[in-house]
């Protein structure tokens, strides 16, 4: 059942997408810790905060995120979920690096 829901395209694709770079990477890691400002998302790196902003909207599309809004200020959170569905496609091959 688990295989049927992977091969089905729930959204692996966008989370191997949003996973593939780097900064979309740190800023999970940031809100593993928990909620965040975009602004506060955007301190360490040596980037727009716009394009930390467009960032974001990549881990919202694939799930990774929400947002939640009051006004201009947008807080984010962490949605690990989606996640799992990779874990699990890539657990399939765990045999082929144990060898």
């Amino acid at each position: 059942m688990l295989n049927k829901v992977v091969e089905e395209g729930d959204g692996l694709d966008a989370v191997f997408g949003a996973l593939a770079d780097p900064v979309r990477r740190q800023i999970l890691t940031r809100l593993a810790q928990g909620e965040a400002l975009v602004s506060e998302l955007a301190e360490p790196f040596d980037i727009s905060l716009q394009a930390v902003s467009r960032h974001v909207q990549v881990l919202v599309r694939a799930g990774l995120v929400t947002q939640t809004r009051e006004g201009r200020i947008a807080r984010c959170a962490l949605d690990a979920a989606p996640m799992l569905a990779a874990a699990v496609w890539l657990n399939q091959y765990t045999h082929y690096w144990h060898n």
